[in-house]
């Protein structure tokens, strides 16, 4: 789905070709209607002459104001000092001045936009206002006449979620408006201060996808983390499509982003007000931090340890309740024989060091129908195997907490896969690819997996191992091709291979991989050289 799209991206690139192309076609034919042609000489004078007198009187307004247009703040600069100090790799609109609005729409992704000033919300008419100050050479703006005839200096609109190509999606969003206005004292004192805040504010959306894990991570939690990490917690999160459900969810998380409580964008109807904000979130690649685009060349590893932070507070709660659950039951039969078989499992446990194996089950499409013989394997080749079934409701916490303590993981493609964020660096993740899924299965959990540092491996299944080998005849493209389906559309792949089938793992084949888990995780665990083998 993702390929398709940027490939439509690409055409309508194309389009925007032909639009300069005919824009050319445009002037190249009003050049030649004659219009230039008939100029006297005397015409070409008196021309000459108001233009350099035009240019004597607006000079000193073009450069000393501060708060004109977006294209002087975004590409102003102030001194060759400056210039010569500048960071050629620095984002644009990585400096912008006060009062100004500076939108970064290079991103196939996402669009951002910075608001830097008086910066004020009104959420009934989904508009964020900027209010420059006034020029301080105490001269008369350049454009002071049209400002007091229309206040906007500049209106941007956007859309703040992160899947800016999608335009089905998109078409959900509600569109924000951006207005930077006249530092009036009439205005301000109509759209007066209900809270004042002193730290900035980030403005993004939890609508669209949201709902799927992988969505809430890759489109959400990732880009707020990315957008917002430089700031050490000092910036509030005003919502779009507020969900109390996703604040409660993801609350443990925000928390480590950010010090204060979230704002409703639009169930909250008071004014508030910041000295700067960002609306919009960056975005890099999927389930991915890019270090070279991050302050302090941060990376998604810094990600999972602002995860470890957000849910050790919790988890170490769960462990006092187990141990005091198990204190209480204990002391309703508090036998010798009993402490003792406990203190030996203990002991026994510290001992063997056995890897632990966690198996992420599904219900429904794409389950392994025959797990109960692949935990059986799994403990004969020495494994702890643990079965998480992870829901809607299940506690992330949880989930954290199964999987951190967790040397291997095994599931199905699909939107659990992305608890891989989960797991420890150098630990193994093993994702069963399904019929017809193998690019998305790569691009969205195997290469982003590599970059946390796990040791990932894709088994891609065998026709047979699928529920669609007894469905379909050998030789139909579903089971032969399954490529030139998924090109019929994205109704194609969710209908055949996303929602169509199980899975009946060939055990003899998949134990090799489980084998060479196995020996790669005890190496480590027992300090032992490990012998790699091919598949």
């Amino acid at each position: 789905m993702v390929r398709y799209q940027r490939c439509h991206q690409w055409k309508k690139g194309e389009k925007h070709i032909d639009e300069d192309e005919e824009s050319q076609t445009f002037l190249m034919e009003f050049a030649n209607s004659g219009y230039y042609k008939r100029s006297s000489p005397k015409l070409l004078y008196l021309l000459f002459i108001s233009l350099l007198s035009c240019s004597f009187i607006l000079a000193p307004h073009l450069f000393s104001s501060s708060t004109t247009f977006s294209l002087l703040y975004s590409t102003l600069i102030e001194d060759e000092g400056l210039a010569a100090d500048m960071n050629i790799n620095a984002p644009l609109c990585s400096s912008i001045s006060d009062g100004a609005i500076c939108c970064d729409r290079s991103s196939i992704r996402s669009d951002i936009c910075i608001m830097k000033g008086d910066v004020r919300t009104q959420s009934t008419s989904f508009s964020i206002f900027v209010y420059g100050s006034e020029d301080r050479s105490g001269s008369k703006s350049l454009f002071s006449g049209i400002v007091e005839e229309n206040e906007e200096l500049q209106h941007e609109r956007i859309k703040p979620y992160t899947r800016k190509w999608e335009t089905s999606v998109m078409n959900t969003i509600d569109e924000l408006h951006l207005i930077a206005k006249k530092d009036s004292t009439l205005d301000l004192y109509q759209q007066q201060c209900d809270v004042q805040h002193d730290v900035p504010a980030v403005f993004f959306s939890t609508g669209g996808y949201t709902g799927n894990v992988y969505h809430e991570f890759n489109d959400g939690i990732l880009p707020l983390y990315i957008t917002s990490q430089h700031f050490d917690k000092k910036v509030v999160f005003v919502i779009q499509d507020y969900h109390n459900w996703w604040v409660m969810k993801y609350g443990d998380i925000l928390s480590q982003l950010s010090d204060y409580p979230p704002i409703d964008f639009s169930g909250d109807k008071r004014t508030h007000c910041f000295p700067e904000a960002i609306v919009g979130l960056r975005i890099h690649d999927e389930l991915s931090v890019d270090s070279s685009l991050m302050e302090r060349n941060k990376d998604i590893v810094d990600f999972r340890d602002v995860l470890d932070r957000a849910y050790w507070p919790r988890i170490r709660g769960l462990i006092q309740d187990e141990e005091r659950e198990a204190q209480e039951k204990l002391s309703v039969s508090p036998t010798f024989e009993s402490s003792l078989e406990i203190k030996k499992e203990v002991q026994e446990d510290q001992l063997l060091k056995k890897p632990k194996l966690l198996i992420i089950s599904r219900n429904g499409s794409r389950a392994i129908t025959n797990e109960n013989l692949l935990v059986k394997m799994a403990e004969k080749i020495g494994f702890e195997v643990e079965v998480l079934r992870p829901d809607p409701t299940t506690e992330l916490a949880k989930i954290y907490r199964a999987l951190d303590a967790s040397d291997v993981m095994i599931g199905v493609h699909g939107a659990a896969m992305t608890h891989f964020l989960f797991m420890k660096p150098h630990s193994v993740f093993i994702q069963v690819i399904p019929l017809g899924t193998e690019w998305a299965a790569e691009e969205y959990y195997g290469e982003p997996a590599k970059k946390l540092g796990l040791k990932y491996i894709g088994y891609q299944i065998l026709a047979r191992e699928s529920s669609l080998y007894g469905k379909y005849d050998r030789d139909d493209p579903v089971l032969r091709d399954p490529q030139s389906v998924n090109k019929k559309g994205w109704e194609y792949t969710k209908k055949i291979y996303l929602d169509g089938q199980t899975v009946r793992l060939d055990l003899g084949r998949f134990r090799k991989r489980l084998v060479r888990a196995y020996d790669y995780m005890f190496s480590r665990m027992n300090q032992r050289p490990y012998l790699q083998y091919s598949q």
